[in-house]
């Protein structure tokens, strides 16, 4: 667990994350109604699910529990992007929209990434 770090909130991998939700909820309203619940449905769980194991492993107060969710956190942060991409495919969406979604996507990946790493190397 990191001992400078009093909340969840004050993480700022938990901020981008929290920050990417709404925009992905945006993209995911304009997809197809048939989509409603496929496509639309996945992608809105796979972006709720990155900020809320990164808070659930950080409240578990173990380095080991923490990182353990932290890798699910980045699974699906891959998993939504993996949707977006079929999305592109099926050209539900514009090529921009995605791009930005893309951008927000690498830039928590990178250092939720290096978080982990981090906290790798302590209980190494």
């Amino acid at each position: 667990m990191t001992a400078d770090v009093a909340s969840y909130r004050d993480l700022k991998v938990w901020q981008r994350a929290m920050d990417l939700v709404p925009k992905l909820y945006q993209l995911a309203a304009k997809l197809p109604t048939h989509e409603r619940f496929g496509l639309a449905g996945q992608m809105r769980r796979a972006a709720v699910s990155v900020p809320a194991n990164i808070a659930e492993g950080h409240s578990q107060r173990s380095t080991r529990e923490f990182l353990r969710h932290l890798g699910i956190a980045r699974a699906s942060l891959a998993e939504l992007e993996t949707l977006l991409l079929i999305g592109q495919r099926l050209e539900y969406s514009r090529v921009e929209e995605l791009q930005e979604l893309q951008e927000a996507i690498t830039d928590l990946g990178m250092p939720l990434s290096g978080l982990i790493r981090r906290l790798e190397a302590k209980v190494s």
